[in-house]
């Protein structure tokens, strides 16, 4: 076959494809795009939440679009991956915004912040309806970071965690080497305590050593996960320093953009799915854990007094006043924080029974 005919040849399959393309509808433009997404978490029930997420977008997007999950560490460090969706060496991160807590403490107000009256659900609430996201899109552009986040799956509210003994009043958490993250770092260094920051996988053995007195990480089954019923045999429910939070699931904003409509509403209204299967999915394990933890390994499960919460509010008020007075953006998520939830959780506690009262009429 001469050189002639072979160019001939090449350049009628290329005219052929390059048809076939602009005839193909433009979703085809995208097919067997990967998004790799690096989670912040190594195994576990937030891997799982993690993966549910990425299933339902590849479910959905019929081929067009699938994402890869990876998991903690795979690419970068836990503390590095918002850098590293900015810049594009990950498509994508799923986490928590106090993972990158140190840019903007205004982070810990998407999701770990102060408890106006309400909980995860409401707090998602504001950033869908009372003009959260468009703060936190704003916080993005104050900060040059390229990327673009959703939000979902509104946690229970955090144990204050796992302690050496009984807490009984608030006067035992002064002086106590305690772990935690984010701005709930602040609020229990105001109550008097030794705040230490440390990585999910680090707590267990941190407190086995002595390193620290106290830990809280998020839930029941990831505690067992960790251990902590090795080290500790108390277990405090119920907690303001952490009443709140919910998963940030991150896209580098040139990746994202690149993409069709009909692919960029798959990402979005995936995650507002997902609210709803984590709170179904992990609310059930979370109760069948604590039930294991107390008749299998022998834990003794409190709630939190309320002379110890009360002084966790007190102490978010002097937290919250002082980074207000330091950064103008802060008072202003702050307010409208406030106002959605003076007005949503004025109706929601006018209108809601009292659930605890009916539990204990059927099981007390």
């Amino acid at each position: 076959m001469t050189n002639s005919t072979t160019r001939r040849k090449f350049l009628r399959g290329t005219a052929i494809a390059g048809a076939a393309a602009l005839a193909a509808p433009s979703i085809a433009t995208a097919q067997g795009t990967t998004l790799k997404m690096q989670a912040a978490w190594g195994g576990g029930i937030f891997l799982e939440n993690a993966q549910s997420y990425v299933d339902r977008v590849n479910q959905m997007a019929g081929g067009a679009l699938t994402i890869e999950l990876l998991p903690v560490d795979s690419v970068v460090k836990t503390s590095q991956m918002q850098d590293a969706a900015h810049r594009g060496v990950l498509d994508a991160a799923h986490y928590v915004p106090a993972y990158w807590y140190s840019k903007s403490k205004a982070a810990s107000l998407f999701g770990t912040g102060p408890c106006f009256g309400w909980s995860s659900q409401e707090v998602l609430g504001w950033v869908y309806y009372g003009g959260g996201q468009e703060l936190f899109d704003e916080l993005m552009g104050s900060l040059g970071l390229d990327i673009v986040s959703f939000f979902n799956s509104p946690m229970p509210a955090q144990p204050l965690g796992w302690f050496n003994k009984q807490i009984t009043g608030a006067d035992q958490m002064n002086g106590l080497k305690y772990r935690t993250v984010g701005l709930a770092a602040d609020v229990l260094l105001e109550m008097g305590m030794s705040v230490v920051q440390l990585p999910g996988g680090e707590i267990q053995p941190a407190m086995k050593s002595g390193l620290i007195d106290a830990a809280e990480f998020n839930n029941p089954t990831s505690d067992r996960d960790f251990g902590m019923q090795d080290v500790s045999k108390h277990y405090h429910l119920a907690s303001f320093h952490q009443s709140q939070e919910f998963f940030e699931i991150t896209f580098n904003k040139r990746k994202f953009d690149s993409l069709p409509d009909e692919l960029k509403a798959i990402l979005k209204y995936a995650s507002e799915a997902e609210n709803s299967n984590f709170y179904w999915h992990n609310t059930k394990r979370y109760a069948d854990d604590l039930v294991r933890l107390q008749t299998e390994q022998g834990v003794n499960v409190y709630r939190t007094p309320d002379d110890v919460m009360a002084a966790q509010l007190k102490a978010w008020d002097v937290v919250v006043e002082r980074i207000s007075g330091e950064d103008p953006f802060f008072a202003k998520v702050v307010e409208s924080q406030k106002a959605y939830a003076k007005t949503v959780m004025g109706y929601l506690n006018l209108n809601q029974p009292d659930y605890k009262l009916a539990y204990n009429h059927y099981f007390s």
